[in-house]
């Protein structure tokens, strides 16, 4: 039984998966209180469903990007686990979250996280060989940036703040994703894990620590 933890924004999410089905899943946007709400909503999905911490195979948790604060508190959890009970962890990207749980488009796909103080970590998708690859880097750049940098029709998710979704609606290459399709499932999360559980691409818990993305004018500062 792998567990899935998401906690990059104030969209939480856990998921509990067999390798052949989820089991379990749960995501809430709350008011940036993980430190207290995660371990035991973590207890309680696992109560539902009548699995123990001795039934857990692997661990996998979103890595980046996402807040600070966030992101450590997930890992924290993750690492804690994974320590205990001698398990693999498993780190993945934010934003392969976001896109892996989309349908195929024509157009490339920005996938966005919040990053606080108006802004966004965004990385670019392209559809081939029957999945979402990334296209480039992520990077950070305000709301207004992101929208401006778009020269071609693009598909857009994410957690998009309520100014920056009206901005976008008035810009001729933007093409908003449904607000169902813009969550990041733990379930996806969990799905994405079990497929990086063989041989090398196993985490190493002691090694494994949350990546950051600063905003060009930081990095160049």
């Amino acid at each position: 039984m792998l567990l899935a933890i998401d906690t990059s924004t104030r969209t939480y999410g856990i998921a509990l998966h067999d390798g052949e089905r989820v089991v379990a899943e749960q995501v809430w946007r709350g008011p940036g209180h993980a430190t207290s709400d995660l371990p035991p909503e973590v207890a309680r999905l696992m109560l539902r469903v009548q699995v123990t911490q001795r039934d857990l195979t692997a661990i996998a948790v979103a890595q980046c990007p996402g807040s600070f604060t966030g992101l450590r508190i997930g890992l924290a959890l993750a690492k804690g686990l994974s320590f205990v009970r001698r398990l693999p962890l498993i780190g993945v990207p934010t934003h392969d979250i976001l896109a892996a749980g989309l349908p195929s488009r024509k157009e490339p796909l920005l996938a966005l996280v919040e990053a606080g103080r108006g802004r966004a970590a965004g990385r670019t998708y392209q559809w081939r060989a029957g999945q979402w690859q990334p296209s480039g880097e992520a990077e950070v750049n305000s709301w207004s940036d992101w929208w401006e940098s778009l020269e071609e029709p693009t598909w857009v998710c994410g957690e998009i703040e309520a100014d920056a979704r009206a901005r976008a609606k008035a810009k001729r290459w933007v093409t908003l994703a449904e607000p169902s399709q813009c969550v990041r499932r733990p379930a996806i999360l969990a799905e994405l894990g079990w497929g990086l559980l063989s041989g090398a691409s196993q985490g190493d818990a002691a090694a494994l620590t949350p990546l950051y993305i600063d905003s060009p004018a930081e990095t160049t500062g």
